[in-house]
């Protein structure tokens, strides 16, 4: 399925990736139970989701990805992005389709920080963002990432990385460097996994829709 974005859009050299699941009851953010429910669970989880895609269809892009697990809904902005399934297989061999998908300087982002605005990736979308580094990496405070750009995308670079570890940032890095990239390090963020992981980033991002929902169904956001 292709959405494509209008004339007007900005255009830019890098390829923009957002990789998220459906928000579907049972099946989103279900570390968030049982301080919220399933259907709150699956509202906050949708507003991360819209917050991400209406800050990505405001950048500089080549292209605008959507890699989805599940179908589109009316979260998905009208123009703007490709919507491509996601594969099979585990996180890693996820990522690694979706960089296979790609071709030029690529940034992959996830809906897990809602938070994310221009000035955290401006780094990467400036002129010359890929004249002195071959990757852009971005750290969640938790130890993972939440970002993951190459110039030249090489899926082997994230194949068989572990992830949803504490140490899945520090590897998926190692191997950038391992393979001789030179690796530009972006600002760190916190990923939304917990009820105290939303009420924190709420209160960074309380504007946002997603800042909204978790005021609306916010069980978890008050413990």
């Amino acid at each position: 399925m292709s959405r494509p974005g209008r004339a007007d859009r900005r255009a830019g050299i890098t390829t923009l990736l957002v990789i998220a699941k459906e928000p579907v009851p049972g099946l989103v953010k279900t570390r968030l139970t049982p301080e919220y429910s399933p259907e709150e669970a699956a509202a906050v989880a949708e507003a991360a989701l819209t917050d991400t895609l209406e800050t990505v269809l405001r950048l500089p892009a080549r292209r605008r990805l959507l890699v989805l697990e599940g179908r589109p809904g009316p979260w998905l902005p009208e123009s703007g992005f490709e919507v491509v399934p996601q594969s099979g297989g585990g996180l890693d061999e996820r990522l690694a389709a979706a960089f296979a998908a790609c071709s030029g300087p690529s940034l992959l982002v996830g809906m897990d920080t809602p938070q994310l605005t221009e000035r955290h990736l401006a780094p990467v979308l400036s002129p010359d963002a890929w004249e002195h580094v071959d990757a852009w990496f971005g750290p969640s405070e938790d130890g993972g990432f939440w970002a993951l750009g190459m110039a030249a995308p090489d899926p082997d670079l994230v194949r068989g990385v572990p992830m949803s570890t504490p140490r899945t940032g520090r590897l998926q890095r190692a191997r950038l460097v391992d393979a001789g990239l030179r690796v530009g390090d972006l600002a760190p963020l916190r990923d939304v996994d917990t009820p105290r992981d939303a009420a924190a980033v709420a209160a960074l991002a309380p504007d946002t829709r997603f800042g909204e929902a978790v005021r609306v169904c916010g069980t978890g956001a008050r413990r």
